[in-house]
């Protein structure tokens, strides 16, 4: 009962209408997102601390980064999620019977924990693709370092050690997609991020980074601030998020693409934004505000 409590309040929470700001309907609008509008002045990445700028990428020897083995890849900014889309994603019935590839076609709770903005990070490339979906942990040895960077990885037990000033971030980033999206985390996974939260309080940029997002996205991290934070205009959590949030079944309604509908067509809500996120119908929201056929979607 928690669980579906704390489903309904997010949803309530997306009702509010204060600011004018959509959140992101793909990952790869996340990623715009997130560069132009939350980290435009922020120059450090996630694990490492290296300086950068999204053109030309990390300056290594900012931080005495030393490149493992892939220099292509360290040499770049990539977007890592902090909770892995495989920790999302495999507890849901679309990535059993296809994977990734397969959930963004057809499910759509999947494609918002995708382009979820507080779950996204700039790291160096080469850290996102070591990091990969390995657990939260701390390693023991034979581990593989970064130079000055203040990461370990351990291949042998699938797990990574971030650094301390980003353990806490990592905790509360947990607990959010956990509430949020009803994904499970093991007991020993919640006890480290307990210990973690504790030793790595919240700090200045992530309270900030916390407003950032809840201005473009309509919801913020209560784990990082319960402040009253702005939220997105007209954001609605769709009906079917809801209910696919309750269950790790994932399918959708029987909606299809087949044919091309306008909101004078729509069933319901439900179908109006499957049209609109699943078969990529971008007339039905003419306002670009994410919420298509208004009439019925209030």
């Amino acid at each position: 009962m928690m669980k579906v409590f704390a489903l309904l309040t997010a949803a309530i929470l997306c009702l509010a209408a204060t600011a004018e700001a959509s959140p992101p309907s793909s990952f790869s609008a996340a990623k715009r997102l997130a560069e132009q509008q939350i980290y435009h002045d922020q120059n450090a990445t996630f694990y490492c601390g290296c300086e950068f700028s999204f053109e030309e990428g990390p300056e290594l020897e900012s931080c005495g980064y030393q490149i493992r083995k892939q220099p292509a890849r360290a040499n770049r900014i990539e977007w890592e999620h902090v909770m892995p889309a495989y920790d999302f994603g495999r507890q849901r019935q679309c990535w059993q019977e296809g994977g990734r590839d397969n959930c963004r076609r057809t499910d759509l709770v999947f494609r918002m924990m995708e382009a979820d903005l507080h779950n996204l990070v700039p790291a160096i490339g080469e850290v996102n693709g070591d990091r990969s979906n390995m657990r939260f942990a701390m390693v023991n040895s034979p581990v593989h370092e970064y130079g000055a960077c203040d990461i370990a990885v351990s291949f042998d037990e699938r797990a990574f050690q971030p650094p301390p000033h980003r353990r806490g971030d990592i905790a509360r980033t947990y607990w959010y997609m956990r509430d949020t999206y009803g994904i499970e985390i093991s007991r020993q996974q919640q006890q480290l991020f307990t210990a973690w939260a504790n030793q790595d309080p919240v700090d200045d940029w992530e309270i900030e980074r916390n407003r950032r997002i809840a201005a473009i996205q309509g919801n913020g991290n209560t784990y990082v601030s319960n402040e009253d934070l702005p939220t997105a205009r007209g954001i609605v959590t769709p009906p079917l998020v809801l209910e696919n949030r309750s269950s790790t079944a994932g399918a959708l309604p029987s909606f299809s693409c087949d044919t091309r509908k306008t909101c004078g067509q729509m069933s319901s809500c439900n179908e109006s934004y499957f049209h609109l996120l699943q078969c990529g119908n971008g007339r039905l929201d003419g306002d670009n505000d994410g919420v298509p056929c208004e009439s019925i979607c209030r």
